[in-house]
């Protein structure tokens, strides 16, 4: 399903997902109506509909106030149907909507992503992103990511990170696997797991369990 008050971005869209394979739901131009749009979907009982979608896409800023509307229903979709992945799409990198996308959820960060909306003519890469949600992984925008990075207000420990720690925890932070890591930065995946377990040491967060449970406490750690 496909939330942007932009009617030329949602057709475009629209059109995209179609001719790779992907079946659009519903497309909307307000948060409002994507949720009853997934409402509908989840109180379906016949079983002769699709049901939920895999995930949903959907801008920021929409109508009425052009402020937070989208995150908001975001939010409000990651509380009632957990399962379904969103991918937020904004104008501008907007650290606070990032972050509270990012801490909202509180198994994990499972199924959620952000993208600026220019990444959006990079169709690989908004494939790509989409894909990673809807199977329940997390996708932010690279320069997202420098940003929470850039501007944590928790810089000593980030100072005790190598040069190469920092490039995987960026990778690591976009959502990206352990093999995407070790092709990107052409090292093996056995460089790689040493360099996360030296990076989870000197943050303080060895103990935490599952990759993207471990990708979310970073980032909380660094937005807090």
């Amino acid at each position: 399903m496909l939330a942007d008050d932009s009617t030329l971005l949602r057709e475009g869209l629209v059109r995209l997902l179609a001719e790779e394979g992907h079946e659009v739901l519903a497309s909307v131009g307000d948060g409002d109506a994507l949720l009853a749009e997934l409402a509908l979907a989840a109180a379906d009982a016949s079983g002769t509909g699709p049901g939920l979608p895999d995930a949903v896409v959907v801008d920021v800023r929409m109508p009425p106030t052009h402020t937070d509307e989208g995150l908001r229903a975001a939010l409000e979709i990651r509380r009632r149907w957990p399962g379904v992945g969103v991918l937020v799409l904004s104008q501008y990198v907007e650290r606070r909507y990032a972050t509270e996308l990012l801490t909202s959820a509180t198994a994990g960060a499972e199924g959620v992503g952000y993208l600026l909306k220019d990444r959006v003519v990079q169709v690989d890469e908004f494939l790509d992103a989409l894909e990673r949600v809807g199977a329940g992984r997390t996708a932010f925008d690279p320069e997202v990511v420098r940003r929470l990075l850039a501007r944590s207000g928790h810089a000593d420990p980030l100072r005790r990170l190598t040069p190469r720690e920092h490039e995987v925890l960026a990778a690591m932070a976009e959502g990206h696997g352990n093999a995407s890591i070790a092709r990107q930065l052409y090292v093996s995946q056995s460089a790689v797991e040493k360099h996360i377990n030296a990076i989870f040491d000197k943050l303080g967060l060895s103990g935490t369990s599952g990759y993207s449970r471990r990708v979310l406490a970073v980032l909380r750690y660094l937005g807090a």
